[in-house]
């Protein structure tokens, strides 16, 4: 039974991920290309400045100038990101990650991605977002409030449990399995009304 439940996460996980990758679209490079946040609502979108992208293995292109713009509906206290290029074939030939601090809504801020390795001559490029952090210092997701409703006390944001000087990071609702002894025990956080 357990075998069946790893197997049935495993798969679970490889769906989810698909669809991530389906979302954000490749798009020509003169097009705008957006990122979604983690209920697939247009969270960013992002335009290059730089012009010339030609790279070789043995001379690549190792920083883009970059304008990201924020078309969610939260203001982001910290946005980070992949801009991911392929060639021609559809192959990706390089990626590097970029950062913005601070995003208003509608609000547009240059950035670059300075560790990027761009090793061809790209016809097609997509961005997705890997941290969107709002004011409260929650990731954003759609359909909540970002602020606490008047009487009810703020969630604390992050934990670590220590057992025996070894910590682990967890989160509310989120289940941690933790090998102890020769058995598996999960370990669930709850919030008490």
């Amino acid at each position: 039974m357990k075998r069946l439940a790893r197997v049935a996460i495993l798969i679970c996980s490889f769906a989810i991920g698909t669809v991530a990758q389906q979302s954000e679209s490749r798009v020509a490079l003169n097009q705008p290309a957006t990122a979604v946040d983690t209920g697939g609502t247009p969270a960013i979108e992002a335009t290059l400045t730089t012009q010339v992208l030609n790279g070789a293995d043995d001379s690549p292109v190792t920083n883009i100038k970059l304008v990201v713009k924020n078309v969610g509906g939260v203001f982001y206290t910290y946005i980070t990101g992949w801009a991911t290029f392929y060639d021609s074939a559809g192959v990706r030939c390089g990626e590097g990650l970029f950062k913005v601090d601070a995003l208003a809504v509608s609000e547009s801020a240059a950035t670059d991605a300075p560790g990027l390795r761009l090793r061809c001559s790209p016809s097609t490029w997509r961005i997705v977002a890997t941290n969107l952090l709002t004011r409260t210092g929650d990731t954003a997701k759609p359909g909540e409030s970002t602020s606490s409703n008047e009487g009810e006390r703020p969630a604390p944001k992050n934990f670590v449990i220590s057992i025996d000087g070894e910590e682990h990071p967890i989160q509310l609702n989120n289940p941690i399995v933790l090998q102890m002894g020769n058995r598996e025990r999960r370990i669930v956080l709850k919030q008490i009304p």
